[in-house]
């Protein structure tokens, strides 16, 4: 893995600024409530934090949250958000693919991957850690909330080409992003390219590749039924009332207990 360095993690908010995070988090609350053990609603492990955003609202009802990215540049970020109210959150460089050898001092209730980031994690060897060392870190009957892509909607529906463009006060943002399939792997590449137009007629470029693994349900469900986990629900995206899933579907939210 090797996304969201250096400047990109430093545009990472401008980039996903339309996104509401409040909504998926008070979805993500929802569903804790609904599901978790009356006593196992407090300390969270969240993976792949990014610049703390899902963190930043769910703290806001009162969990103890441990926020992981294995990017310095993007804890570097959530750093630089932070105020002296969001004491409740520890941010940490951390690889989810090495959680189980992770010491935090303590066991969680709550373990959450959002945005689709455990697509990040391309190999079913590498995949099958991530669940092993979630199952290690949560205590007994706790749940673990994870978005992934979903195979269809990607199949039938990925954009070879996107451009946006941001105007800010002081500059405009341009973003090229190139996507190719690799369907025998079940991942997509997509290479960003990324210029900043400055008011005194310079530029900047950068340029990163990311890739990233979709997944088919029964795919998703095979992995996790090797941890000993229970499925307890999934939904189409943020949608409490939306329970069908076909090749419109873009992103599942599935919630596992642990056995």
């Amino acid at each position: 893995m090797s996304s969201y360095i250096g400047r990109h993690a430093q545009l990472y908010d401008i980039f996903y600024g339309e996104k509401n995070y409040q909504k998926e988090a008070d979805f993500v609350h929802t569903m804790i409530q609904t599901y978790a053990q009356p006593n196992q609603r407090k300390n969270l492990l969240e993976l792949a934090c990014g610049t703390g955003n899902h963190a930043f609202c769910l703290a806001k009802y009162g969990y103890e949250i441990t926020a992981l990215d294995y990017s310095s540049d993007m804890i570097s970020r959530t750093k630089e958000k932070m105020s002296d109210s969001q004491a409740n959150i520890h941010f940490q460089v951390a690889d989810m693919r090495q959680l189980s050898a992770l010491d935090f001092g303590q066991t969680f209730d709550l373990a959450i991957c959002l945005f689709d980031s455990i697509g990040y994690v391309l190999h079913n060897e590498a995949i099958n850690s991530v669940f092993d060392g979630v199952y290690r870190q949560l205590n007994p009957y706790g749940l673990f909330i994870f978005e992934f892509w979903h195979a269809p909607a990607m199949l039938k529906s990925f954009d070879p080409v996107r451009v946006k463009r941001w105007k800010l006060d002081d500059r405009e943002i341009l973003r090229i992003s190139e996507t190719s399939l690799d369907i025998s792997n079940s991942t997509s590449t997509v290479l960003y390219t990324i210029y900043e137009f400055f008011a005194n007629q310079t530029f900047s470029l950068l340029q990163e590749s990311q890739r990233n693994r979709f997944f088919q349900l029964q795919e998703m469900i095979s992995f996790v039924k090797q941890h000993d986990f229970e499925v307890v629900k999934y939904f189409g995206g943020y949608d409490n009332l939306l329970t069908q899933i076909d090749e419109q579907t873009w992103h599942i939210l599935m919630i596992l207990k642990k056995n």
